[in-house]
């Protein structure tokens, strides 16, 4: 993939790469000289390295779904290069790699050939070769989420409606 292809999807909801567990779905915001940013509704932004993107889909009649509504003066981290974007990353919370090999934790070093991340009471030092994407905590709430939200209140507010009256009923039936 290079920045000329890529600026064609620019505000298009598309796939990176096309299954498995590093396969992700989301808008794409902005492109830069060897990565891109990427708007998804699970992982929020995500900050991607070209140079290991498989594949990109598009759908010629819009049927991948995207249900964020970005809201207005939504920003995000912006950079010319991967390691740009890197270094303003340094010393903040951050995910790298979506899927099997995940990592989270602070990133501590950036340096040309790795990045170190500290993971509880660990260095973790990760080849910068190997670095597919980056996150660091940025994520809109979709509607779906806010609908899940009110519907675990409402059913954690049931159950324990139904529990105090079972604890009555078994206080009474005590006494």
């Amino acid at each position: 993939m290079n920045k000329e292809m890529m600026s064609n999807f620019v505000g298009k909801t598309i796939r990176v790469d096309r299954h498995g567990p590093n396969s992700r779905v989301g808008k794409l915001m902005e492109v830069f000289d060897d990565g891109f940013v990427l708007l998804t509704e699970k992982d929020g932004v995500l900050y991607y390295c070209m140079q290991h993107i498989k594949s990109i889909t598009e759908s010629t009649q819009d049927k991948i779904e995207f249900g964020i509504e970005i809201p207005d003066g939504f920003e995000y981290k912006k950079a010319r290069t991967f390691m740009e974007l890197l270094r303003g990353l340094q010393y903040q919370w951050v995910h790298l790699n979506r899927g099997p090999e995940s990592i989270e934790g602070v990133l501590s070093e950036v340096h040309p050939d790795y990045v170190s991340v500290i993971v509880k009471d660990e260095i973790v030092r990760l080849a910068r070769i190997h670095l597919r994407n980056i996150s660091y905590g940025l994520k809109i709430e979709s509607d779906k989420d806010e609908e899940k939200d009110s519907d675990n209140k409402g059913s954690n507010d049931k159950g324990s409606k139904n529990k105090n009256s079972n604890d009555k009923s078994s206080n009474d039936k005590n006494k």
